[in-house]
């Protein structure tokens, strides 16, 4: 991104910043000299965590709840926000749940909380936000998606079918926005290691899961927090509606190739190609 202060004087409001890819994005922009609307879903803990490390590091940021099932407290958030902020540069629209179920075993309520919070709370807050993005020369918009909407694992039906909206969605409102000023994007991470992954996952080990990496670490909150600001800074202007993966390489790997740090032991061309 070039010097620390690249983002002085501008203001960003980041949702779901209370864990994870969230708060990683949020320290980064802040770090960077913006000041930080700092979104929360639940408990203020995680939140005040959150503006607590980026005010001990110099910066500036506060803590905003909404629950992303009420539109109200959406459209609340975005007014709140933006006074807060006295306007809005950027919006890194980052707020989501995982859920992974059997997809006979799916609900009606399974899929609603996750579409409503996901994928339908991210269109209605930016929708909110686009007078305020629009105003002084124009804002950036950038989307969290995820590799589950280009490649499949079992239980995740519903998740992968929002994080597949948005990049639908980034698409479509990149070219309708760009209109008034204001770029949209996505990054679809891969793997990144966050508070969630350590609680949840059962057999969990960063020495030999790193090897299924073909960069040979897991992400971390921070390598997306880089990548969203480089999509909101002008060193992104003339990128607009791209969905970006950002996971290490694990979408590049055939799921049948094997591993693939192991030579390959079959003469495909042999008897075909001069010089097999």
């Amino acid at each position: 991104m070039g010097a620390n202060d690249s983002f002085t004087g501008k203001r960003v409001l980041v949702t779901g910043a209370d864990t994870g890819i969230g708060r990683g994005v949020a320290k980064e922009f802040a770090a960077a000299g913006a000041a930080v609307a700092v979104h929360y879903p639940l408990g203020p803990e995680g939140a005040q965590e959150t503006v607590a490390a980026i005010r001990a590091a110099g910066g500036q940021a506060e803590a905003f709840h909404a629950d992303f099932n009420d539109l109200a407290q959406v459209r609340a958030l975005a007014a709140a926000a933006t006074a807060y902020l006295g306007g809005l540069d950027v919006l890194v629209n980052n707020a989501g749940i995982t859920l992974n179920k059997p997809f006979e075993q799916t609900t009606v309520e399974h899929f609603d909380f996750l579409f409503n919070v996901n994928i339908r709370a991210m269109f209605f807050l930016t929708q909110a936000l686009v007078p305020a993005l629009s105003a002084d020369g124009g804002g950036a918009v950038v989307n969290l998606a995820s590799i589950h909407a280009f490649a499949g694992m079992t239980e995740h039906t519903v998740y992968a079918a929002t994080k597949g909206a948005i990049v639908a969605f980034t698409r479509v409102a990149a070219i309708e926005l760009a209109q008034k000023g204001v770029r949209v994007n996505a990054i679809a991470p891969g793997w990144i290691l966050t508070e969630g992954h350590l609680k949840t996952l059962l057999d969990f080990d960063e020495a030999r899961d790193s090897r299924t990496v073909p960069v040979g670490f897991i992400g971390r909150p921070h390598d997306i927090g880089q990548v969203a600001m480089f999509l909101a800074s002008d060193a992104a202007r003339y990128i607009n509606g791209v969905t970006l993966v950002v996971d290490g390489g694990q979408t590049a790997v055939m799921p049948a190739s094997g591993d693939f740090r192991a030579p390959r032991l079959e003469a495909w061309g042999r008897g075909w190609v001069p010089g097999l």
